[in-house]
């Protein structure tokens, strides 16, 4: 049964020439969750109405000059800095994590994995964080057996900005016993100081069902997204005109 919450917010999923999840995003959120979602094309510079944005995996621009870089100068990014500036919640998933990158929404950088390979397998997760609105439907250091598929994952910082995102709770998820990319410190997923806006390497959107989990018994990747819900369970209607910033 939907909440009234669940039946008043409504999510963006972007799209640029290039993206290759956002249908597999749009099934989850409409079809399993039964939640508004509508995809948005990058070239729009005004929206309005929309309590969340998610930008899918896939590879923008043809990965040119470097993964996310082209995407992160189109004119929905200027939307996306709006709404997280206000506090609504954002979800980069791989290449929507290197976008959030290159657009200076998340610190760091995304590499290329340290086998100079292409990676594309089932991996375990480790959720360190679970205050955001993308993981508060998690325990703290529960584990995620999820996808993962990606040329440039590895991510990379300097010695300072480590200690920074160990201070703020920044790492919100990190590989668990693998290591697919090279990483520093582990990190699959990382979070903005204030929370709201989240980019993450795995791919919860091809395993938020049974069928595709990988014992075919567990589909709990599927709580990145039903975390969304509770969040907006938890505000008032009409985020989208007001600081939604939360603090669990």
């Amino acid at each position: 049964m939907q909440t009234s919450t669940q039946r008043m917010f409504k999510i963006g999923i972007a799209v640029f020439p290039g993206s290759n999840c956002e249908r597999d995003i749009h099934h989850v959120l409409n079809n399993i969750l039964n939640l508004r979602a509508n995809y948005i094309w990058h070239t729009k510079d005004k929206i309005t109405g929309y309590d969340a944005m998610i930008i899918p995996g896939g590879f923008s621009y043809g990965d040119r000059l470097r993964a996310g870089i082209i995407a992160a100068n189109s004119p929905i990014i200027n939307e996306v800095k709006r709404m997280a500036k206000d506090g609504l919640p954002i979800l980069g998933i791989c290449n929507g994590f290197q976008i959030l990158i290159e657009s200076c929404l998340l610190p760091g950088a995304l590499m290329m994995n340290n086998s100079l390979s292409f990676v594309c397998r089932r991996t375990t997760i480790e959720v360190l964080n679970n205050k955001t609105p993308f993981t508060n439907n998690f325990q703290k250091n529960q584990k995620i057996q999820i996808p993962i598929a990606h040329g440039e994952g590895r991510y990379v910082a300097d010695n300072q900005l480590l200690k920074d995102l160990k201070k703020n709770n920044q790492i919100v998820l990190r590989y668990f016993k693998d290591d697919p990319n090279g990483s520093y410190d582990l990190i699959a997923g990382i979070c903005n100081e204030e929370g709201n806006v989240m980019g993450m390497m795995p791919h919860p959107e091809r395993a938020s069902e049974t069928l595709l989990s990988a014992n075919r018994s567990s589909d709990n990747a599927i709580n990145i997204f039903r975390s969304l819900i509770s969040y907006f369970d938890c505000r008032e209607p009409s985020l989208s005109t007001k600081k939604a910033i939360v603090k669990y």
